[in-house]
């Protein structure tokens, strides 16, 4: 076994648990009724979210070009694509929620409104549901399918 290939393959599963955790931290802290502290608290997990999803990409790329399998394996395999498309999505679903938060605490309100509230809440799902496909296909992935 190539420890290399390990020590990736634990840090990307790692990462992608904590990326998950931080999104489940926003859903829990953006709710109606939102202000001060917790709104500097969502700040800073936000900020986390992109970072650890950052680390998730730099990792991913190094499994694929230095893991075992080699970068063929993954560009040829549709559960791959089907992975890194709905992360994408992630990604660009994720960028309305910062825009908010990032608007929200420069603002300086005491409350933020409970329909901005409702209107990210609606967005940090969309990222929950494409994160949960992430793991559909990373699943399919390592049993075998798409390639």
């Amino acid at each position: 076994m190539d420890v290399v290939d390990l020590i990736l393959a634990i840090l990307h599963h790692f990462l992608v648990f904590a990326l998950a955790g931080l999104l489940a931290a926003e859903l829990a802290l953006i709710r109606p009724g939102l202000s001060g502290r917790n709104l500097g608290l969502v700040g800073r997990l936000d900020g986390a979210y992109g970072g650890v999803a950052m680390a998730v990409i730099v990792v991913g790329v190094c499994r694929v070009i230095f893991g075992l399998k080699g970068w063929e394996f993954y560009v040829s395999n549709h559960a791959f694509w089907g992975k890194m498309i709905a992360f994408v999505i992630v990604g660009l679903l994720s960028i309305k929620p910062t825009m908010r938060i990032l608007a929200w605490r420069r603002s300086g309100a005491d409350a933020v409104p409970d329909t901005e509230i409702l209107a990210v809440r609606s967005w940090l799902k969309g990222e929950v549901f494409f994160l949960a496909l992430v793991l559909v296909f990373a699943a399919a992935m390592a049993r075998g399918f798409g390639a």
